[in-house]
């Protein structure tokens, strides 16, 4: 009976997979002696079957293909306010969400429906929630792009946001409103899906950011005006570390014997991260939203918007141990003030209290990506010449030195009362050429680009992330690309939605225009987007108002806006809009400052 049930699984899961024009097919990998598809519909989720989910999926599923349909709703609600906390010790004002800092985590299973409720409670911004990594599906106007999918939230005003979890694994929230992220408004995502190996806990997110003591809407507006990068106070480790002024090391408890999934997210502004622990090396399962086949090493890298699910098999003495963090060491990614001590402590059940008294490794510097990152679902992309995205910089002394990042000569500048998706509503393709639009037309094709850095640019690295999609990475490197397509890679490549853009380098992306919308593309260092370094892919526009159903929500959001921005006398965005209309000196007034 078993083997007609695998029978039949095996050939189900070989007519169902997805055939790519010019391509194979998408192939699925083995984990150990058993061959997950056949497994499907006898297993499900367990310690010792973590490859398993439930009703017919698995690890080896194809997310572009299928995805559960549980029927169940997860509901949240989360309120924006002004306060002032310590999270290194250190008093400043903050944007917060429910008073804490980091956000609620918001958790969900694969399949779920996720409805949150976003009241925005501050005294003088607008707001808007972007939901990294999620594909958004059919659902662009929850995308929480100001500028592009959505007007900003009004201050005592609510959005609902509503959207299918087809995806799972690690991610984050965060604020689209300019850089106001920097000030608080970031939260952790959590979807629970299979894995590539086993483990018995889930200690859930653990998020880190470069941090500032001064408030980053200050921060900001000076960097536009900078000859480099400005310089971070510290590292927090899941909203906390010491410094002179006091602050704690956060802790994370381990039970001896098991092994453990943790969830690292860099959600950051400005400096690459280098996480390790203290005699247990990490078995790295997943990148960003994507399953990968099982590697393991003493430490990893992370750029800003990028995750990594790892397993610690706690099989050491037990005791306390450090978890070391380090930066890409301030030449490529802007300098910390306290890179040299950025901490936080693992203490297994049983322990005695107290700091670690740990030795580790030596932590690596450099602003680069993790390499063996191998998607265990495998996809090869085909063949074709890529479209040319050039990043140029300029600073501009009759403006005070405003700096801005160009792409093809252009630094986008969007404006909040009129997003992208006004003009697909109203049918108009005028767009402003600062808004940075490229459209593509031709359903499920193959799109490729290559970003590259010009020669004379500052030697800065550039985290690229694509909304709406994540994408493969065909080729990435210092100088200029060659234009050879025998050199990239095409056979089962690296897959994620964020990947960096080395200083002075180019990157090379491929993706399916397989979600109609009006996607941003751009650097996750907000001191970069906002000084102009994005565009927008607008995805098949004449599907876009058919794919995504009710729009009433997103024009009662513009209407209040709207209303809100027209009684403020003067308003000016103070930036790019994004992460921000830039000021006209260095000291110009920003009226949407916190």
């Amino acid at each position: 009976m078993f083997t007609s049930i695998a029978t039949k699984a095996c050939l189900l899961a070989l007519l169902s997979q997805k055939v790519l024009s010019a391509a194979l097919p998408h192939v699925v990998a083995p984990l150990g002696s058993e061959t997950l598809d056949a497994r499907d519909s006898v297993c499900t989720n367990s310690p010792t079957t973590r490859s398993c989910w439930t009703n017919g999926y698995s690890v080896s599923t194809d997310m572009d293909e299928k995805y559960p349909n549980t029927g169940n709703t997860v509901s949240y609600n989360l309120e924006i306010t002004n306060t002032t906390l310590s999270p290194d010790g250190v008093s400043r004002d903050m944007l917060v969400i429910n008073g804490q800092y980091p956000g609620p985590v918001i958790t969900a299973n694969w399949g779920d429906t996720i409805s949150i409720t976003v009241k925005n409670s501050l005294e003088n911004n607008g707001t808007g929630i972007h939901w990294h990594g999620i594909r958004q599906l059919n659902s662009n106007q929850m995308d929480g792009t100001n500028g592009l999918t959505e007007c900003p939230i009004a201050p005592g005003q609510t959005k609902t946001y509503t959207f299918r979890a087809t995806q799972y694994g690690t991610s984050w929230y965060h604020s689209h409103y300019s850089v106001q992220y920097g000030d608080g408004v970031v939260g952790t995502i959590v979807i629970h899906g299979p894995a590539t190996s086993n483990y018995d806990l889930d200690l859930g997110p653990l998020p880190m950011t470069d941090w500032f003591h001064t408030p980053f809407f200050t921060v900001n507006a000076e960097a536009l005006h900078a000859g480099g990068p400005p310089t971070a106070d510290n590292v927090l480790i899941n909203g906390s570390m010491t410094s002179s002024a006091g602050g704690k090391y956060a802790t994370t408890t381990l039970t001896p014997g098991k092994k453990h999934l943790l969830r690292l997210a860099n959600t950051g502004i400005n400096n690459f991260l280098h996480v390790s622990l203290d005699g247990h090396p990490f078995t790295v399962i997943a990148s960003d939203f994507t399953p990968i086949v099982p590697y393991t090493t003493t430490s990893v890298v992370l750029a800003v918007g990028q995750r990594y699910d790892v397993i610690i098999n706690a099989n050491q003495t037990v005791g306390n141990y450090w978890l070391r963090v380090g930066t890409g060491g301030g030449q490529c990614d802007g300098p910390n003030a306290n890179a040299a001590n950025i901490r936080s402590i693992f203490s297994y059940v049983g322990a005695p209290s107290g700091n670690p008294t740990s030795n580790g490794i030596i932590l690596p510097t450099g602003c680069y990506d993790e390499t063996t990152v191998t998607p265990y679902v495998k996809t090869n992309v085909p063949s074709n010449t890529p479209t040319d995205l050039e990043i140029t910089f300029t600073q501009t002394a009759s403006q005070g030195n405003l700096v801005q990042w160009l792409i093809n000569s252009s630094a986008i500048l969007i404006n909040w009362e009129k997003p992208t998706l006004q003009y697909v509503i109203d049918g108009n393709t005028s767009y402003p050429k600062s808004d940075n639009v490229i459209t593509i037309g031709t359903a499920n094709t193959w799109q490729y680009w290559v970003i590259q850095s010009a020669a004379s640019n500052p030697e800065l690295p550039h985290p690229i992330h694509l909304h709406g999609h994540d994408f493969y990475v065909l080729g990435q490197g210092s100088g200029a690309w060659s234009g050879d397509l025998s050199t990239l890679s095409l056979t089962n490549p690296i897959r994620r939605d964020t990947a960096t853009l080395p200083a002075n380098g180019f990157l090379v992306l491929a993706f399916e225009s397989d979600n109609p919308g009006a996607w941003l593309m751009h650097c996750h260092i907000p001191f970069h987007i906002s000084a102009g370094l994005g565009l927008q892919f607008l995805e098949r526009p004449g599907d876009i108002l058919s794919s995504i159903g009710d729009l009433s929500g997103f024009k009662q959001g513009c209407s209040t806006w709207d209303s809100y921005e027209n009684s403020i006398s003067g308003f000016d965005m103070g930036d790019s809009g994004l992460k921000v209309r830039q000021p006209i000196s260095p000291r110009a007034p920003l009226i949407n400052a916190a």
